[in-house]
């Protein structure tokens, strides 16, 4: 696989003072990579991809698309590129397929073929006025305009806003498949199940500068075992994670609280004797689970 990078950031800040816009960013996503680009909203994600897409220009620091500069060649990157926007707007009197047509027109599509598998693919009723459409149809609309012309690249901000699981999962498919014919594809979600499906590496965006950029595959080799008890009362739960060998185990994005009498842990030394320890203290029901991708950022980022 060629290796040089398809897209590539350098030092790029977008300086909207009151510490809002990008600072610093610097990275690169070779040919044929799928590379994850998460943070919370408001950390810089959209103003990353509208510099990538030349709607807006660096304050300073480099941007480049297939060697080209985002912003003085962004007509030429862009008959190349696929894009999905996080906000989608569209003609709202057109209806889906005229709007298709139109998008198939401007891009110089000679067949429609492609554009129509997508549409039934991903179950897409186009012959319905856009204004009169849901969230997901519209959703539905910007995926097969990104990816109908099949382009060299592809740029997603949350490319799955408002569609159901069953839609999701077609979706993660697609990019899949676009990955083995070496589509190159930056994808800012902050679904961490599609990401760790997907992606080969992520960035981490956080108040504006990239936290870190991590292989996917090493990230999921750190993922650590979780384990949740019932005790018969509070008082258990609280002895049991003050023994050596237990460590206590919560993390900042936890979305629900445990009652009294359960405990959540890691084990740092022998799970057996662990196990022992828990027959004394009475347990009546044991879980198992793997660290969850998103538990994994929370812990190693904040």
């Amino acid at each position: 696989m060629d290796r040089a990078p398809v897209i590539e950031l350098q030092e790029v800040t977008k300086d909207y003072g009151n510490g809002k816009g990008v600072f610093g960013l610097s990275f690169a996503v070779p040919k044929g990579e799928v590379f994850g680009y998460l943070g919370p909203n408001g950390a810089g994600k959209t103003t990353t991809i509208r510099q990538l897409m030349g709607f807006i220009r660096p304050s300073r620091g480099i941007c480049r698309m297939m060697g080209m500069d985002c912003f003085l060649q962004a007509q030429e990157i862009q008959k190349h590129t696929g894009y999905l926007a996080g906000e989608l707007a569209f003609p709202e009197d057109m209806t889906g397929l005229g709007f298709l047509k139109f998008m198939a027109d401007m891009k110089g599509m000679d067949s429609h073929r492609h554009m129509e598998s997508l549409m039934e693919r991903f179950g897409l009723n186009p012959h319905g006025r856009i204004k009169r459409m849901s969230k997901g149809m519209k959703q539905k609309i910007g995926i097969v305009n990104a990816f109908m012309h099949q382009p060299e690249v592809v740029i997603l901000d949350e490319p799955t806003s408002g569609l159901d699981p069953l839609m999701q999962n077609e979706f993660v498919e697609l990019v899949l498949e676009e990955k083995k014919k070496g589509t190159t594809i930056l994808m800012s979600s902050h679904i961490f199940e599609e990401v760790e499906k997907t992606c080969d590496r992520t960035a981490i965006i956080r108040s504006g500068r990239i936290a870190t950029v991590e292989d996917m595959k090493e990230l999921a080799g750190k993922r650590k075992k979780i384990y949740r008890v019932m005790l018969p009362h509070a008082a258990a739960a609280e002895k049991l994670l003050q023994e050596p060998g237990i460590q206590p185990w919560s993390h900042p994005g936890a979305k629900e609280s445990l009652p009294p009498n359960q405990a959540e842990f890691t084990v740092s030394g022998s799970l057996p004797d662990v196990l022992r320890k828990l027959a004394d203290f009475g347990v009546q029901d044991l879980e198992a689970r793997n660290q969850s991708m998103e538990e994994l950022f929370f812990q190693y980022y904040g």
